[in-house]
């Protein structure tokens, strides 16, 4: 179930994905951020993190992220991933949950170095405050 999952995630990250976040997440998901200190929860705030965070992260198309490791098993994936946001490296991990319906329930973001965490945390609260 989760191989499905993350080709989606995969297509999404490449803007290849009909529907966008929408068939993806559950309605119930949770989303953890490294640099928000409450889960937040549910559909419509997870897409907003997830939307805004995926443009900081990956920036322009053709950008410098990558994923750079996977570990898949049952209903859980572990995504390392490389980047730089406002000249900065960043390295980190998307660890996600799906359900048997192959739906997101739960997804967390961690980051380092603490530079990379600024440099993102500026990003996204620009982002956000922009509507995305």
């Amino acid at each position: 179930m989760i191989d499905d999952v993350i080709a989606r995630w995969h297509r999404y990250m490449d803007g290849e994905l009909p529907g966008g976040l929408d068939g993806l997440l559950a309605d119930d998901v949770v989303f953890f951020s490294p640099v928000v200190y409450t889960p937040q929860r549910g559909k419509a705030v997870t897409t907003q993190y997830l939307e805004a965070a995926s443009r900081a992260l990956a920036g322009e198309p053709g950008g410098a992220f990558r994923y750079t490791k996977e570990v898949l098993s049952g209903d859980t994936a572990v995504l390392e991933f490389e980047t730089t946001v406002e000249g900065r490296y960043v390295n980190g991990v998307d660890i996600i949950w799906c359900d048997d319906a192959g739906r997101i329930v739960e997804f967390r973001v961690m980051l380092r170095p603490l530079q990379g965490i600024q440099a993102v945390h500026e990003q996204m609260g620009r982002r956000l405050a922009a509507g995305g």
